[in-house]
């Protein structure tokens, strides 16, 4: 069973409101520019709570209906009590996120109905960095791999492609690999 439907649907993606938002950013560039925000509290060890709800996008507020939240934690390992995926590992989740959805979309735009994708991605870290036991190394990944299967009913080299131009779309590979100016206010009680 393929993932078309009968409506402007494919693989789940409105291919009409997909190809009408891209029109509408071409007409009007200043709609592109999106601000998306996550708020976080600190519950107990290593253990943080995580909301995100509200962005700026499309020329406007927006509410979602409701929050969306995660925690985060530490394995006991780490001195943490496994509330949550560690920060790194969101980062992992956040990455086969952004790649998987762009490709969906991707897929829905070339005319390619989509059977399965999954991924698997893996990041490998020094603790050595992180527990400032060694300069040398870094605090974060020192490599990630990500691998994609990907079923539809395109050839091969058509699939892959599909995953090459998620990859040069994607805004958190971006981010990952060029990285991005990060600054840090600390305001005190």
């Amino acid at each position: 069973m393929t993932a078309a439907t009968t409506d402007s649907r494919r693989n789940g993606v409105d291919t009409a409101t997909l190809f009408a938002t891209l029109d509408a950013v071409k007409a009007q560039p200043e709609i592109a520019r999106f601000q998306f925000r996550a708020t976080n509290r600190w519950i107990s060890g290593t253990h943080n709570r995580g909301t995100i709800n509200a962005f700026y996008g499309a020329g406007q507020e927006n509410t979602r209906p409701a929050d969306f939240t995660f925690d985060a934690d530490h394995p006991p390992v780490l001195v943490g009590n496994d509330n949550g995926p560690t920060p790194a590992e969101h980062l992992l989740h956040a990455l086969a996120a952004c790649l998987t959805s762009g490709l969906a979309n991707i897929a829905a735009a070339r005319g390619i109905d989509l059977e399965e994708v999954t991924s698997t991605v893996e990041g490998d870290i020094n603790l050595l960095g992180i527990l400032g036991l060694d300069p040398e190394v870094r605090n974060g990944y020192e490599a990630i791999r990500v691998v994609f299967h990907v079923k539809g009913d395109a050839e091969a080299e058509k699939l892959r492609a599909l995953v090459e131009q998620s990859k040069n779309r994607s805004a958190v590979y971006d981010v990952i690999t060029h990285g991005v100016p990060v600054s840090i206010d600390v305001a005190t009680a």
